[in-house]
C-alpha cells in the first residue's frame, strides 16, 4: 500500500518493499525527473526519519528516497542472524533503485550509511551517479583496527541485547525501534567488518563525491581526511559545530553544501 501526503510543496509516497520475505519501509520525496535520484541511507540505530531536515530542500528538482534498514524502525526484524550482513543491506539499496525505475542513483549515506554506500559503489559501480559521504569512515586497511572495531561492535550488541536501548547514547538521529534484536544483529553482522575491499576501493571511484563531516565529530574527522585525499576529485566540507550528526546539527550548511553538489553531478 502506498499513502501520499502533501508536505509543504513536496509530495511524499510512503510504502513498503518486499524484499527476501521482508517488509522494508521507504518515502519517495518529489517527482521523479531527469536528473538520478537521491538515494539517502541512515546510520546505526537511526532510522529514515533523521533526513527530515534536508528532504524537501534536496527534493527540490530531483527525487530523493529515504528508507529504514531491516531490522530498525519501521522494517521487518528477522530473527535469523544470517539475514543481515553487508551483502544483504546493498542489495535492499539495490532494489529501491530499480523500484523507483532509475539506472543510477546519487548515493548519500551517514555513518554506517556511507560505508554501505561506498560498499555498494564497489560492487555496482554502473549504478552510481555520484556520493556524499556524511560523517563515515572506509573501514580499516590493517586486521589489528579491525579487529578492535569488531570487538566493539561485539560489545555494542551485547549491551544492546542485556539492556535494550538504554545501551544506546543518546543522539539526535536515533530512531524509534520496537525491538533491539535487529540493532543487535546490525552490529555483528553489517558493521562488523571482515576484509580491507571498501577501503582499497576509494581509488577506484569515478564518480563525483562529497565528504561531510562535522567539526565537533572527532572520531570521524582523520576517516573524512583519509577519504578527501583518496578518492579521486573528491571535495571536503567540514561543518562548523556540528557533531556526528551533521545533517541535523547543521542542516541548513549541510543542505546548501548538498544542493551545490549536486548541480555539478550530470
Amino acid at each position: 500500500m502506498i499513502v501520499e501526503l502533501i508536505c509543504a510543496t513536496v509530495t511524499v509516497a510512503m510504502a513498503t518493499l518486499q524484499r527476501d520475505g521482508l517488509q522494508l519501509h521507504y518515502e519517495i520525496h518529489g517527482d521523479a525527473t531527469e536528473r538520478a535520484p537521491l538515494l539517502l541511507t541512515h546510520g546505526f540505530s537511526a532510522s529514515g526519519g533523521m533526513w527530515s531536515p534536508n528532504v524537501d530542500a534536496l527534493a527540490s528538482g530531483r527525487q530523493v528516497i529515504t528508507w529504514d534498514m531491516r531490522g530498525h524502525a519501521d522494517s521487518d526484524t528477522p530473527d535469523d542472524p544470517d539475514a543481515y550482513g553487508v551483502e544483504q543491506s546493498v542489495g535492499d539499496m539495490v532494489a529501491l533503485i530499480r523500484l523507483v525505475g532509475a539506472p543510477r542513483a546519487v548515493l548519500a549515506g551517514m555513518s554506517l550509511g556511507g560505508y554501505l554506500s561506498l560498499a555498494f559503489n564497489a560492487s555496482h559501480p554502473e549504478r552510481v551517479a555520484g556520493l556524499i559521504l556524511v560523517d563515515t569512515g572506509p573501514g580499516f586497511r590493517r586486521d589489528e583496527p579491525r579487529e578492535q572495531w569488531n570487538a566493539q561492535c561485539e560489545r555494542t550488541a551485547t549491551r544492546l541485547e542485556s539492556d535494550g536501548v538504554d545501551a544506546l547514547p543518546p543522539s539526535p538521529e536515533r530512531g524509534a525501534h520496537g525491538s533491539v534484536d535487529g540493532l543487535a544483529h546490525t552490529a555483528r553482522r553489517v558493521m562488523a567488518q571482515h576484509d580491507g575491499h571498501v577501503i582499497a576501493s576509494l581509488a577506484t571511484v569515478t564518480v563525483p563525491t562529497l565528504v561531510v563531516v562535522g567539526a565537533d565529530d572527532t572520531n570521524f574527522l582523520a576517516a573524512a581526511d583519509y577519504m578527501a585525499s583518496h578518492i579521486p576529485g573528491a571535495r571536503q566540507v567540514v561543518l562548523a559545530g556540528a557533531g556526528h550528526a551533521a545533517n541535523i546539527d547543521a542542516a541548513d550548511e549541510f543542505n546548501a553544501a548538498v544542493v551545490e553538489f549536486l548541480t555539478d553531478v550530470p
